[in-house]
């Protein structure tokens, strides 16, 4: 999800040096606008969470399961059959909000936020057949018989686009 925003801030909605604060950390200096940032506060069960870019990264992460709500009509929210889910979350990176109205305005659609609309959790291209990218990890809910809906309309989609089956 998040090279996917950086690929639309890049191409689509006019910001040319979009990246990440990741990459900037990993050379020590700025060569990127952050339409992904480290993760500074989040809300875990009843508590407040807050760190701070220079923290030790022991604990900094966004870890396991968080609710999110799905945009009525949005793809996921067909494929999951709810506006409603819990997924299972390992990063410290999230894509900044102050971004969003620019890249739906290029057609990125926001379709899955935290339930507090301050961390997005899902986008998906509108008018791709299948194009969704996510914050979470949906292997970690999926079983070899029982694989994860996102995963398995996947493969329904490559199937029903593909011109060789």
């Amino acid at each position: 999800m998040q090279m996917a925003v950086i690929e639309a801030a890049r191409n689509l909605a006019g910001i040319p040096d979009a990246g990440s604060e990741e990459f900037d950390h990993e050379t020590g200096g700025k060569r990127f606008t952050p339409v992904v940032y480290h993760l500074k506060e989040w809300v875990q069960g009843n508590r407040k969470v807050r760190r701070k870019p220079g923290d030790h990264k022991g604990g900094t992460m966004r870890l396991g399961a968080y609710d999110a709500v799905l945009a009525e009509g949005s793809r996921v929210a067909g494929i999951y059959g709810t506006t409603t889910i819990d997924e299972r979350h390992r990063h410290r990176y999230e894509v900044d909000t102050k971004y969003r109205e620019q890249l739906e305005g290029v057609g990125l659609r926001f379709s899955g936020m935290s339930p507090d609309g301050r961390l997005p959790e899902i986008v998906e291209w509108e008018d791709h057949p299948w194009f969704i990218g996510v914050q979470f990890h949906p292997e970690l809910k999926s079983k070899p018989f029982e694989p994860h809906p996102l995963l398995a309309d996947f493969v329904r989609a490559a199937v029903a686009n593909s011109r060789l089956v």
